[in-house]
């Protein structure tokens, strides 16, 4: 896996990751950091690439288990050490996932089988934050 980031200094903050898949994703600063708040924050996107991460598995490994899985949503709330390095210490991920028959256990299933192991963002961030899941299902 690759990715190029370039600073585009006349924004101020403003960075722009080209990834290895060829996509473009923009990325800026706080302006009492410099930035214009044009973008998410650097740390901002990788919150939401662990919640991209995580629902990914939860929806193929449903999938796979012939569930009728509609939709996953994630909704992440996390914090941050106080001081350099400003590491995630806690982060909260709550599954909204709706379908048509899904038993509890098998979303319970389905999110622990992604944190314990195969979702690489959240296992990685697991190692300085605690990880808190919780779900409901909403019927379609």
């Amino acid at each position: 896996m690759k990715c190029t980031v370039h600073w585009m200094p006349g924004t101020g903050m403003g960075f722009v990751a080209e990834t290895g898949s060829g996509h473009l994703l923009t990325m800026d600063g706080a302006p009492d950091g410099g930035g214009r708040d044009l973008a998410p924050r650097p740390m901002e996107t990788v919150l939401a690439g662990t919640g991209g991460c995580t629902a990914y598995d939860v929806v193929l490994i449903l999938q796979r288990g012939r569930h009728d899985v509609r939709g996953c949503e994630v909704r992440l709330d996390a914090e941050r050490a106080g001081e350099d390095p400003k590491v995630f210490t806690r982060i909260r991920m709550h599954f909204v996932v709706a379908g048509r028959a899904l038993a509890a256990a098998a979303v319970e299933r389905a999110i622990a089988l992604s944190h314990e192991k195969y979702c690489s963002a959240s296992i990685m961030l697991g190692k300085t934050a605690t990880i808190e899941t919780s779900f409901e299902i909403v019927e379609v």
